[in-house]
């Protein structure tokens, strides 16, 4: 594990992923520029980056914290068994993934090798990693300009509403935002999958679906 960590922590960085901004500002410049970032170490350790993806034009962003393994691979976002569980929950709400924007907070996968075995897994992002990607996050809410951001889990939370904010007392509560649209924060979907039993699993997803039609509700 320290061995990784020193991995991280002596991969050069600039602090910020501002230094990496494209000229001209647009969504695909954005996405292409994003692919040199260095704006901290954790590219170093990625297959590369993920940037978000959807219509120019989206009523809802979804963001989470950050890739994950399968997402690494395939460079797009929500690809493996939260996405899956995304999209199942997203059409129970009534929405088509297709007619949204979704990114994350963190562009690229950290990770630490299990004890066992090649699987990577998941490690979380720190706050000085957060704030030095969140450029990307930002100008892509300028350019999407979404209606309402919907945040998954506490880190993507936290980022949007700030570092106090708690996803355990106001999940599923619109919030304001210095982005200028309204916020509801509810839980990632993986957190959904680690629920071992079935039952409590079953409650807690049909209270994500829940969330999700409040979004859906807010639009329309």
């Amino acid at each position: 594990m320290s061995a990784i960590l020193a991995s991280y922590e002596t991969c050069e960085s600039t602090g910020s992923a501002a230094d990496f901004f494209p000229r001209k500002i647009s969504l695909p410049a954005m996405a292409r520029a994003a692919e040199k970032c260095r704006g901290c170490p954790l590219y170093c350790r990625a297959t590369q980056v993920v940037f978000g993806e959807g219509p120019a034009a989206p009523k809802i962003m979804l963001i989470g914290e950050q890739p994950g393994d399968q997402e690494d691979l395939a460079g797009k976002p929500f690809v493996g068994p939260s996405g899956r569980l995304l999209d199942e929950s997203l059409a129970a709400a009534k929405l088509d993934r297709s007619t949204l924007y979704v990114t994350n907070v963190v562009k690229h996968f950290k990770w630490t090798p299990a004890p066992r075995g090649k699987r990577r897994i998941h490690s979380k992002p720190t706050w000085t990693e957060i704030v030095a990607c969140r450029p990307w996050l930002e100008e892509e809410i300028h350019l999407v300009s979404p209606v309402l951001l919907v945040t998954l889990g506490a880190t993507a939370a936290q980022s949007v509403l700030g570092k106090t904010f708690r996803l355990t007392q106001h999940r599923g509560e619109f919030q304001e935002s210095t982005f200028g649209q309204p916020v509801l924060a509810t839980v990632h979907p993986s957190s959904l999958l680690r629920i071992p039993d079935e039952q409590a699993r079953r409650v807690a997803r049909e209270e994500f679906i829940a969330d999700l039609r409040l979004a859906a509700n807010k639009i329309r």
